[in-house]
This record gives C-alpha cells, sequence and structure tokens, in this order.
C-alpha cells in the first residue's frame, strides 16, 4: 500500500482500496472494448463488448463523482470559503485533464478519448459539490430522464456530430467543439452529468458501511435489471418496428443484426434522430434515459461488490485499486501505446496491455504513491485551493483518477 494511505483509519483505507479497485475494473473494461472486436470470427458479439461496452465508461464517469465527493468533505459536505478553494481546484484539475485529453486526441489511436469530455465534466460538477445525497441521488434519477429528451430535441435540428476525437486544433473553432463535448460527442456531457451527480450522491454516503455497501450492490443491480428488461419489453412489444422502419439515418452504429442485437450495438455517444422512439433503447453509448439508469445501476453494484470484498479481502482487490489509482496516467498511458508502441485488434494486445498496467501501477502505487499525471493535477488542485483559501486543510485525494470510427 502507498505510503501516503497507511496512516489513514482502517475503514477509510477500505473506502478508498473499494472505490480504486472500481476505477481498476472499468479502466480494465474500457481498454477491452478500444483493443477486442465487436464481432468475433463467428459472427458474434465479444465477450466485452457484451459486458464492458458502454458500462465501463459509465463506471468511470460515476467514480469522478464518487472521487469529487471525497476530495469535497466526503460525508460532510464543505461550506463557505473552502468550498470555493475546492471549487479553484477542481477547475484547474479539470484543465489539466482536459488539455491531456486534447493532446491525446491528437494520436492516432482508434481510440475515442475520454479526456476532455471528463474535465468539462469536472466544470460542471462545481455548482452541485455543496449538496448532500438526499438532493443528488434524485436530482440524478430527475437528470437521467429528463436530459436525454432535451438533448435529443436539440440535436434534431443542429449539426450531426463530425465523430471527430478532440484535439487542440479543435480549440480554433470553440463553438463547434463545444456542442461536441456538450450534446453530439461520443461522452456528451449534458445527458453525462447524471453520472456525476449519482456519483457525487453515493460519495457523500458513508461508503465504510457495510448496510451502504450491500445497498449499492442489491440496488444497482436492481436498477441495472429493471432499465434493461423495460426496454426490451417495450422494444418487443412494437417499439423494434418503428426503429427499423426509421433507419438509422446515415448514423454510424452499423449492428450486426439489427432485432437481434441492437441492444448491444454501440451508438457512439448519442442515437439517431430519425424517430423519438430510440429513446426507448438501453443500447451502449446511447445516452438514453435507459442506458443512463441501466449503466448507473451497473456502476453503482460494482462499486458496492468492490467496497465488500475491499473490507473483508483486501489483498485480492489490492492489484487493481493499485491501477484505479492512477487512472489518468495509466488510460494515457494505455492510448499512447495504441497509437504504435502496442497497437493491435485482438486478445493477445489486450492481454499485453493488461500486463503493462499492472506492471506499471503495482511497484509504482506500492513505492511512489501517486501517479505522474496525478500529482500534476493534484498540485494544479493545491494551487486553485491556496489562491482562495490560503491555509486551508487538503482534501482527500481527489479523482483522476477499431473502425474508422473510433472505439468508445
Amino acid at each position: 500500500m502507498a505510503v501516503e494511505q497507511e496512516t489513514r483509519p482502517a475503514s477509510v483505507r477500505s473506502r478508498l482500496l473499494g472505490v480504486d479497485a472500481a476505477r481498476g475494473l472499468a479502466l480494465l473494461g474500457m481498454m477491452s472494448v478500444h483493443i477486442i472486436p465487436a464481432v468475433t470470427d463467428t459472427g458474434e458479439l465479444s465477450a466485452s463488448r457484451l459486458i464492458a461496452s458502454g458500462r465501463s465508461a459509465a463506471l468511470f464517469a460515476l467514480l469522478a463523482g464518487v472521487g469529487l465527493a471525497l476530495a469535497t468533505g466526503g460525508r460532510t459536505p464543505l461550506r463557505g470559503r473552502p468550498l470555493l478553494g475546492a471549487s479553484a481546484g477542481v477547475v484547474l484539475r479539470a484543465l489539466v485533464i482536459f488539455l491531456v485529453g486534447l493532446c491525446l486526441g491528437a494520436l492516432e489511436s482508434g481510440v475515442a478519448v475520454i479526456l476532455a469530455y471528463y474535465g468539462l465534466l469536472f466544470l460542471l460538477a462545481i455548482p452541485f459539490l455543496g449538496l448532500g445525497p438526499r438532493i443528488l441521488l434524485p436530482l440524478a434519477a430527475v437528470w437521467a430522464v429528463a436530459a436525454p429528451v432535451l438533448n435529443y430535441a436539440y440535436r434534431e435540428g443542429a449539426p450531426p456530430s463530425s465523430h471527430d476525437v478532440p484535439t487542440l486544433d479543435s480549440l480554433s473553432h470553440p463553438g463547434d467543439l463545444l456542442r461536441e463535448l456538450l450534446m453530439t460527442g461520443y461522452y456528451p456531457v449534458f445527458p453525462w452529468m447524471a453520472y456525476l451527480l449519482a456519483g457525487l450522491g453515493i460519495g457523500r454516503l458513508a461508503l465504510s458501511s457495510t448496510r451502504v455497501a450491500t445497498a449499492l450492490l442489491a440496488g444497482g443491480a436492481a436498477l441495472a435489471a429493471a432499465a434493461w428488461i423495460t426496454s426490451t419489453v417495450i422494444l418487443d412489444r412494437g417499439g423494434l418496428e418503428h426503429l427499423e422502419t426509421a433507419g438509422l439515418g446515415g448514423h454510424p452504429a452499423s449492428p450486426v443484426d439489427f432485432t437481434d442485437h441492437v441492444l448491444n450495438t454501440s451508438f457512439y455517444g448519442t442515437t439517431p434522430t430519425t424517430s423519438s422512439w430510440w429513446l426507448v433503447v438501453a443500447s451502449p453509448h446511447t445516452a438514453t434515459p435507459f442506458d443512463l439508469l441501466h449503466t448507473i445501476g451497473t456502476s453503482a453494484a460494482v462499486l458496492g461488490l468492490m467496497l465488500l470484498i475491499a473490507a473483508r479481502a483486501r489483498v485480492l482487490v489490492w492489484p487493481l485499486a493499485a491501477i484505479g489509482g492512477m487512472t489518468f496516467t495509466l488510460y494515457s498511458l494505455h492510448v499512447v501505446l495504441l497509437s504504435g508502441p502496442v497497437s493491435g485488434d485482438d486478445l493477445d494486445t489486450y492481454l499485453v496491455h493488461v500486463a503493462i498496467m499492472f506492471a506499471v501501477a503495482i511497484p509504482w502505487r506500492a513505492f511512489i504513491g501517486r501517479g505522474p499525471l496525478e500529482a500534476l493535477a493534484a498540485s494544479m488542485a493545491r494551487l486553485g485551493r491556496e489562491l482562495v483559501s490560503p491555509g486551508g486543510s487538503p482534501s482527500a485525494s481527489g479523482p483522476t483518477g477499431s473502425s474508422a470510427t473510433p472505439r468508445p
């Protein structure tokens, strides 16, 4: 265990370990979608597509909210000047993440790099940092239902997404960049705020409590199942016929078999706008109400499971937590490797990437602590806090944690 955590109480260490382990799983899942083909040689959808597509990225985003909550008071949200200081820190942290994301976007990796979206997500979280779970969790539910409907209405009359990965060159067209980041891109921040709000609310709970962890596991699984089953029933009872009639309208999603696989086909961030019936699908990367609710549920369930395991068998989750404690660095390394040094689209390439992640993370976390990009982001956050609230107490460790169309 890194020295920076050893002095904390055992309950806090277990909580942080569980959160980091969940974040590690999110990274490994995203990597599998980036590398392993969606379709096997036999024409079936691959296990990585069926299990990780959409769910891993959602877990990554929800845990951003959890990390922000832990960094801004945990169960007791900051108030007054400390909150202003923490908010300033979040701004500078977000800027680092955003700029690194734009730099990585210029690489020919085949990955729809999430970091620019992630940085904007952090900025938009600032107004909600002072709220507690009794407001945040219901707000997340409402947002998950309402934001996709509003986003769909906006996109009906908006220019279609370019499906380009944001780069530094994108800054020359700030309006187009903002539209893609917020509404039409791979990880549209406006509907994705539901993940961050849910994560903030969860992070304000007593995550060291077995009861809370069990509730996250059971409640998340129930929500995920309910959303998926409801979507499936609606599609089976006439919804699918409406979608087949409406068609994709030039959308880049290409279901292998529209009837059998529409619920497991990635739609690269948003649905087609050929029919409002698209809002009933729970397909990966559609940002529909059913997609958001399903993946909020799966994310909460994974977090609850990791918290339960971390409290009882720390040795089992520590390697995953080592990866999850430096996902900013390791995600960036993964994208760099895919741009040339270790590129490929097969299971062997994925296993090499996984081995590299463990080989880097375990000794680094054991003997050094924060990853290099995490340390940079943390120093910027500390600078922001000090500028607004000099001498204020430091916050907890913050979150940092192919086809022609890049894989989200």
